[in-house]
């Protein structure tokens, strides 16, 4: 059985199907999270250094989503307040990690894929970036993802993540310097295997 979409089957809006979880209807909150789910995961894997933190964060901001959505106000979009809950999340686990390091449990599991050399350079691109934004601090890592890689504006990453615009700014610039290091180290690696492509 699906949310009652009103006049003509006309599909509910974000703020709709918040207002419908916040007024009792269970399955307001699933089909909002339907929307965005992909965005919130990607959002938390690039925050995160590795994917079961991700994991981890994702979880606990959609609790917390769900719990406080009462508390959302009209005036940003329901996807920046869910991004923003998810960012929060995910510094709270780096934040927690540091201060409470913990040992994995069996040495098979790696948090970073191996390098393959068989696979696309886009894939390849897509690793070297991940490695690269891992060295980042937490908080530039949150501010070059929501500006560079998520889209926002400035001034939109600088709400999500509640710190003002300039310092924004001078977390993506100090990111961006120590990217730009961390791939042009890279770079090469990815060129020596040019040529032994068909």
């Amino acid at each position: 059985m699906r949310i009652n979409r009103g006049i003509a089957g006309a599909e509910l809006t974000d703020a709709q199907l918040l207002a419908a979880h916040v007024a009792g209807d269970p399955r307001a909150f699933a089909e909002l999270l339907g929307r965005h789910q992909d965005h919130l995961w990607h959002t938390a894997r690039r925050t995160s250094y590795t994917a079961e933190d991700a994991a981890d964060a994702l979880q606990e901001a959609l609790l917390s989503a769900h719990r406080t959505a009462a508390t959302f106000r009209q005036d940003a979009a329901v996807r920046s307040w869910l991004h923003k809950i998810v960012v929060n999340a995910c510094l709270d686990r780096i934040r927690r990690n540091r201060a409470r390091p913990t040992v994995p449990l069996s040495d098979d599991e790696q948090s970073e894929p191996a390098h393959d050399r068989d696979v696309m350079e886009d894939r390849e691109t897509s690793l070297a970036i991940e490695e690269a934004l891992a060295t980042l601090p937490p908080e530039q890592r949150a501010a070059v993802v929501a500006v560079d890689v998520e889209g926002y504006s400035v001034a939109e990453a600088a709400e999500l993540l509640g710190v003002p615009a300039g310092t924004v700014k001078s977390r993506c610039s100090r990111a961006r310097a120590k990217l730009a290091q961390q791939l042009r180290y890279m770079q090469p690696q990815r060129n020596q295997t040019a040529p032994r492509r068909v």
